[in-house]
């Protein structure tokens, strides 16, 4: 029987209200090291206010958080970030007239090994630390397969792009969990499949837990060991792929609407 895995993230009765409308309803959901978890739901089932409540970006208006034991709820966006967790946004957010690879260097800068005066100075330290940094955002970058935009400023880059530009820059904050928001969003088939590929990869290499929203319903199939679904901002149903899918009540509020679209097709690699 394998070893039980650590739950790095916990949430307990969470609720996010704003005046009438309780946008995230008494959800409790938990993230274990390593894990790949899939968010999934509607529009407007409280998905990324959740992620929002985890990172800073929103307070809860009752319910906990904990993060490797430590409280999540009121602290600051930055200091949630050194806690070891990093996302990407719905709305992509980059730095448009800085390079692509200024980009993915400021999350390495955040914690300098060096102080003011030192920079000041040009000391041979402060100058072989700035070409670490350079080195080590530009193996980000290879890994995301975007190595030769480094030098272009990064709000000329397509979307597609910039989606993994900000893959590349979450990745280099050197997360203990990594938080995607719908990173799939326009993408075609082709181009999912490369995701695929991309995060699996990602997931192995750098042995941290990644929890992902997404509305191509097929890539949370591929990729996630367990599933959350989120409906009218309480949760529905937790369970593996095949579990998920197989839900009566998942199907009729939302995998069910999404077939009938021709979005989505019943399939699980699971046994």
């Amino acid at each position: 029987m394998p070893d039980k895995k650590q739950v790095i993230l916990e949430i307990k009765n969470l609720t996010i209200q704003f005046g009438g409308l309780r946008a995230v309803n008494n959800v409790s959901a938990n993230v274990e090291e390593n894990d790949f978890l899939g968010i999934i739901g509607p529009n407007g089932a409280g998905k990324t206010t959740m992620f929002n409540a985890i990172t800073g970006n929103q307070v809860p208006t009752s319910g906990t958080a904990e993060f490797m034991s430590k409280n999540l709820i009121n602290k600051d966006p930055d200091e949630i970030l050194h806690m070891g967790i990093s996302r990407t946004f719905q709305n992509i957010r980059v730095f448009p007239k800085m390079t692509v690879l200024e980009n993915v260097s400021i999350p390495l800068h955040s914690i300098p090994n060096y102080n003011v005066f030192s920079a000041m100075l040009g000391l041979p330290y402060t100058k072989r630390r700035d070409q670490a940094i350079r080195e080590e955002a530009m193996e980000y970058l290879h890994e995301l397969g975007i190595e030769e935009y480094a030098a272009h400023q990064a709000g000329a880059l397509s979307y597609g792009l910039q989606r993994r530009l900000e893959i590349a820059r979450a990745l280099a904050a050197r997360p203990k969990m990594l938080l995607l928001d719908e990173p799939a969003a326009g993408m075609n088939t082709n181009e999912c499949a490369e995701l695929i590929a991309m995060l699996n990869g990602i997931h192995q290499k750098h042995n941290l837990a990644i929890v992902l929203i997404e509305h191509h319903v097929d890539v949370v199939l591929e990729l996630c060991k367990r599933i959350y679904v989120l409906h009218l901002g309480e949760m529905l149903a937790e369970g593996t792929p095949k579990e998920i899918q197989s839900n009566p009540d998942v199907v009729r509020a939302y995998l069910g609407e999404r077939r009938k679209r021709h979005e989505y097709t019943f399939r699980s690699k699971e046994s």
